[in-house]
């Protein structure tokens, strides 16, 4: 049996729970449009929510990776240049000692020669010198500085590029001193078998520091393409879908709409009592 009673409306309360409940869900509706985010906060989700706080820090890690090798790349191929450098400069050594084991040049060529040689020699320590990249030398003699690149977000795991000395005296040309020359004959024939150990070993550092350069490159773009991954992961997750927001947008709107013109009814019910004392 329906009662009329001006002082409790079940009618009025029902429309209003149900008007209550569809301007949460329209205001639920515009903050995913106005954030393009599924789950903006812990209160949306907060399952989901600590996932993707979790993922973003693993991506934002990875950016840390990715520059550790892009400087290592870099201090690598720096030292690839100045190393290239160094055995052209070996080569045109070479041509100056074979140059001056002939027996038969007059003094003034074989001190020309030395000339050109020991500036050349002197030419190698410069180039060795300014292999220089953020303040690592991989080529810098006993202070030659190796790398160790990040290779993972946790900073776990790193990419080794071994240091490959060239200074004179040391490393590849350990037996090319500061000191060498090809002032006479003899210098000259015995310095050809030093420059070609020399030129030997500097193409094996080379080939080292290629392999090495080769490596970061591939494992950054590995992390690249991981970090990728990672992103469109947490998109996944929080992401709104904007064309269905859109769609219930409207929708609720007219539920609004329509959930006021109810409320509106239902209030007007208590005047009908009126009508039973006239």
């Amino acid at each position: 049996m329906l009662y009329n009673s001006v002082n409790t409306n079940v009618g009025a309360m029902t429309a209003l729970q149900n008007l209550n409940k569809s301007n949460r869900e329209l205001s639920e509706t515009q903050n995913r449009i106005n954030t393009g985010l599924r789950v903006a906060s812990a209160k949306d989700n907060g399952a989901i929510w600590a996932i993707a706080q979790n993922q973003r820090a693993t991506s934002s890690s990875l950016n840390a990776v990715k520059e550790s090798l892009q400087r290592g790349q870099s201090t690598v191929d720096v030292a690839l240049a100045a190393g290239e450098t160094v055995s052209d400069l070996l080569l045109q050594m070479k041509e100056k000692a074979l140059a001056s084991s002939d027996t038969t040049l007059d003094t003034n060529s074989r001190v020309a020669l030395n000339d050109d040689f020991v500036s050349l020699r002197d030419q190698i320590r410069k180039a060795v010198n300014n292999a220089d990249f953020n303040g690592a030398n991989m080529l810098l003699g006993t202070g030659a500085t190796q790398i160790m690149a990040l290779a993972n977000a946790d900073g776990t795991a790193v990419i080794t590029v071994l240091a490959q000395p060239m200074d004179l005296g040391t490393g590849a040309l350990t037996a090319l001193t500061d000191t060498s020359s090809i002032g006479t004959q003899a210098l000259g024939f015995a310095m050809i078998t030093t420059i070609n150990q020399a030129i030997i070993n500097v193409s094996a550092s080379l080939s080292a520091l290629g392999t090495g350069s080769k490596s970061l490159g591939s494992h950054l773009t590995f992390i690249g393409k991981l970090q990728d991954t990672v992103d469109g992961g947490i998109g996944n997750l929080v992401d709104a879908d904007l064309a269905k927001e859109s769609a219930k947008l409207q929708a609720l709107q007219t539920k609004q709409q329509l959930g006021v013109q109810a409320l509106s009814i239902a209030n007007q019910a208590p005047n009908s009592i009126m009508s039973l004392f006239r």
